[in-house]
């Protein structure tokens, strides 16, 4: 059983990233659901007995207020997960320099500024666990995701730095990639393109596992990596998608 600490989970109010809330806590740490959907944030923190802070990864002013609320009700955070995440299915000469810009500072630059404003406590407490939600599109590509694969490249390429720069303060940091998983967003993205249950039919075939990732695979994995039982592993990229990826 790992130590109890505080746990934030950026977009934790719903999808893998409420599963990501419920894992932790079932591991006893304290959780902090940041959202920017105040009311479903709310009912995840008090299903868990954990605490909602409103947060927007794209605003620093609200990223500054969510951490220092958390550290002020909870203490110190010692783990963070950025999850928050958004697309759509777009073919990439359909895409414009705005929708980049949307992609790019949600699932990238969000990450950056939560991890910004968090670890330099982690560096002076000694102690850390980053997981970063990742995607198998960064590894392998994904038709119609084009901005969103090179996002979560990028993610995966800086937690690879950031782990080589806090290790030697007893800090981890890796990055969980799902592959195709059953959200509301995926959904959402699915009926938006016209054809969902074509779509979804070829998603499911492209994984040997034959099914599509559900929240509770990926937060199996995000809870292991947050673990004491992780200690001495840092800088890795696990992908969590049924074989879809494998190194």
């Amino acid at each position: 059983m790992s130590s109890r600490r505080t746990a934030l989970v950026t977009g934790g109010a719903r999808g893998i990233g409420e599963a990501i809330v419920r894992a932790l806590a079932d591991e006893g740490h304290k959780v902090v659901v940041a959202d920017i959907l105040d009311e479903a944030a709310a009912e995840t923190a008090a299903s868990v007995g954990g605490l909602a802070v409103h947060l927007d990864v794209t605003d620093t002013p609200s990223v500054e207020r969510a951490v220092s609320q958390a550290e002020a009700e909870l203490g110190p955070v010692g783990i963070l997960v950025n999850n928050a995440g958004w697309d759509e299915f777009r073919p990439f000469l359909e895409t414009t320099e705005d929708f980049w810009d949307r992609v790019i500072d949600i699932n990238y630059k969000g990450c950056l500024r939560v991890t910004h404003r968090v670890v330099p406590t982690m560096v002076e407490n000694g102690y850390g666990r980053v997981v970063n939600i990742g995607s198998d599109a960064a590894r392998v590509g994904s038709s119609l995701e084009a901005v969103y694969s090179g996002a979560k490249g990028a993610i995966v390429s800086f937690t690879k730095t950031l782990a080589r720069e806090i290790a030697r303060h007893g800090l981890t940091a890796n990055a969980v990639c799902p592959g195709p998983t059953e959200t509301a967003m995926l959904q959402q993205m699915l009926d938006s393109g016209g054809d969902s249950a074509r779509v979804a039919e070829a998603l499911k075939r492209a994984v040997p596992m034959r099914r599509l990732a559900r929240p509770e695979d990926i937060a199996g994995a995000v809870a292991f990596l947050a673990s004491d039982r992780a200690a001495f592993i840092t800088g890795q990229t696990l992908s969590v998608s049924g074989g879809l990826t494998m190194a």
